[in-house]
């Protein structure tokens, strides 16, 4: 998680300070735009950071149903049949 927060926060930083000069702003103004871009983008890349997560652990999770359910539904087949 942390370097996802890194990379949002250089990414936004990066971003800020190339618009800035950009708009020919003065440098404390291009600081101070850079570095309000990078805490609005490592809080981005964070939220996106736990969704992906969250849907991949989901996922695993309807995978490894999908494949116990098979194996039960046989097994239980058997059963019956004895």
């Amino acid at each position: 998680m942390r370097s996802l927060l890194l990379i949002g926060g250089l990414i936004g930083f990066a971003t800020g300070l190339v618009f800035s000069w950009a708009q020919e702003s003065a440098w404390p103004a291009s600081l101070w735009h850079a570095c309000l871009a990078a805490y609005v983008m490592s809080l981005l890349m964070k939220w996106w950071g736990q969704s992906w997560r969250k849907n991949l652990e989901q996922a695993l999770l309807e995978q490894q149903a999908a494949a116990s359910t098979p194996l039960n539904l046989a097994s239980a087949a058997k059963g019956s049949k004895s």
